[in-house]
């Protein structure tokens, strides 16, 4: 069971930005929280990589301690200058308009969120983001029944490379009936 629908207000404000914006979709509130309790058992500097309307950074740092740092990078520069006014109270909060790679300078993380499924690929380079106990959260998986995981008729091998690379405790869950993420804990 889900907790209650009530959503935080800095949440709703992103949300609110999604709608105005035209986008259909963002991150579901089962996830949100996901990353706002695992956002609360880490220190640091947690990241999203892909922005959006900044929906995830708003659930992690609601999650995050005080003391915790949320950076997050999005392409678009006018959308990142709306999302930096959402978060302008929120001092433990940056959006960067730039590519994820940005965020490299801020590494290590101890937690990143990514649902943008190109940057996934780059698995080598997480490894070297995240630091030893790091999680990653990765989003925008559809439910696979099989292994190797098929979608499409085709292997996901982005998901396969996550779920069995040694650098990582991995483990995929279903947030909805069609939809999975993995959250992956650097070793």
């Amino acid at each position: 069971m889900s907790a209650p629908a009530e959503v935080p207000d800095i949440v709703s404000a992103t949300l609110d930005l999604s709608r105005q914006r035209g986008f259909i979709t963002s991150i579901r509130n089962e996830t949100g929280r996901l990353l706002a309790a695992l956002a609360a058992s880490r220190s640091g500097t947690l990241a999203e990589l892909g922005t959006g309307c900044g929906v995830g950074s708003a659930w992690l740092s609601s999650g995050a301690p005080k003391d915790a740092r949320v950076v997050s990078a999005e392409l678009d520069p006018a959308l990142a200058e709306d999302v930096q006014k959402i978060f302008a109270e929120t001092p433990n909060v940056d959006v960067i308009a730039g590519d994820w790679s940005t965020l490299e300078q801020y590494a290590p993380f101890s937690l990143v969120f990514v649902d943008v499924r190109d940057v996934m690929e780059f698995i080598d380079v997480f490894a070297d983001l995240l630091e030893p106990g790091g999680i990653a959260v990765l989003d925008d998986f559809e439910p696979s029944a099989f292994w190797p995981p098929i979608v499409e008729g085709r292997v996901d091998t982005v998901r396969e490379r996550w779920l069995t690379d040694e650098r990582f405790a991995a483990v995929e869950m279903l947030i909805d009936v069609d939809a999975s993420l993995i959250i992956a804990t650097r070793r």
